[in-house]
């Protein structure tokens, strides 16, 4: 595509860590994380864009832990962030850490400020390896650390984390995990994960596996999104390029597949206003915006009926498939809606070179009409 229609933000470092401000819905902010090899050198950038008058500011702040590999935002409190890091234990040595941060409120951009640590959440002894902390999205005091091996709950209402359960990991040739989400939909009770080529799903309450999908790819699963307008559907993505869209009440085949990319995918993501729309993002430098009408919420037929003196008017409804795209210069590991304005994403690449685009106009009023 056209990236005529996007504002660009670079980064000094590398980074393949964004996330939107979930939190935040009046105003079109995400956060970056940086990967600098020098540990004190890393930051995370709080974008605000003004979509009126396509402008960012930016807020930078010191995450002297470590390099950042991935980035959460509470979807309760717009101030709450959590940090999956490397950081160096020895003159040769690196763990995994994870902590929940706190950011100031913001009133003058541009300036650099360091990060309130306020939960510790020491997994060490579950794992040797952190994926991602997830918040839960209606409880306040509550997260998830996914490890290689454990899925592990938090209360992280005071400084340092208290573990409330752990779930193990079980199955031959000691698997691991790779990602996980909690699921908004079954009263925000499952947590579902990735593993290899399997899509595993626990009800967090009792442990047990709630639901799962075996060799749902035929490589590794990278990412996953839940459908947060169908109560059933969730979409994942991964090395073998696909793009699947599921049912997880008959889990023999996709309800919807398709292979755009010529590369890994690492991030999908629904759009949570209008879940026709799917963003990816891959390792062959591209974003691309598709669509999976036939499998969506907002699924219409083709012809209605209207007062009109024809008595019938055509909509043209979206076919699936590729809508528009973004071009990067490296790998795009991220891609994000915002919450505050359906039609505006954002994407990443290793580069550190941020793209904030929109839906175009003419699909946008196709959808709209």
């Amino acid at each position: 595509m056209d990236n005529e229609n996007s504002v660009i933000y670079g980064l000094e470092f590398q980074s393949r860590a964004l996330c939107a401000q979930y939190a935040e819905t009046e105003k079109i902010r995400f956060l970056i994380g940086t990967q600098s090899l020098k540990q004190t050198n890393n930051q995370i950038h709080l974008i605000e864009f003004n979509e009126e008058i396509s402008t960012i500011k930016t807020s930078v702040f010191h995450h002297s832990e470590g390099e950042i590999w991935k980035l959460t935002s509470s979807p309760i409190d717009p101030l709450k962030i959590s940090t999956c890091y490397n950081t160096l234990t020895g003159e040769n040595s690196c763990v995994m850490r994870s902590a929940i941060l706190r950011l100031p409120e913001i009133e003058n951009h541009d300036t650099i400020e360091n990060l309130e640590i306020v939960t510790k959440l020491d997994s060490t002894s579950l794992g040797n390896d952190i994926r991602t902390t997830e918040f839960h999205p209606t409880i306040a005091n509550s997260a998830v650390t996914l490890t290689d091996t454990h899925v592990v709950l938090w209360d992280i209402s005071e400084t340092e984390g208290k573990l409330v359960s752990s779930i193990l990991l079980e199955g031959k040739n000691s698997p691991k995990f790779t990602n996980g989400k909690w699921n908004p939909h079954q009263n925000c009770n499952q947590f579902s994960t990735l593993t290899e080529t399997h899509i595993k799903t626990y009800d967090i309450r009792s442990g047990e596996l709630a639901w799962n999908i075996d060799n749902a790819h035929c490589q590794f699963i990278r990412d996953m999104d839940y459908n947060m307008n169908k109560l059933y559907h969730l979409a994942t993505c991964g090395d073998d390029g696909f793009l699947k869209i599921w049912d997880f009440r008959q889990t023999s085949s996709p309800v919807f597949s398709r292979s755009d990319h010529s590369h890994w995918i690492w991030c999908v993501r629904f759009n949570p206003f209008h879940d026709q729309l799917v963003l990816t993002a891959s390792s062959d430098a591209r974003v691309l915006l598709s669509s999976a009408a036939s499998v969506s919420s907002e699924n219409i037929s083709e012809t209605l009926i209207t007062d009109d003196k024809e008595g019938f008017d055509t909509k043209q409804k979206l076919k699936d498939g590729p809508l528009q795209w973004c071009e990067h210069e490296d790998s795009v590991y991220c891609v994000e809606w915002s919450p505050a304005e359906p039609w505006v994403f954002a994407s990443l690449s290793y580069d550190g070179r941020l793209l904030i685009s929109h839906v175009k106009k003419s699909l946008k009023y196709q959808i709209m009409l």
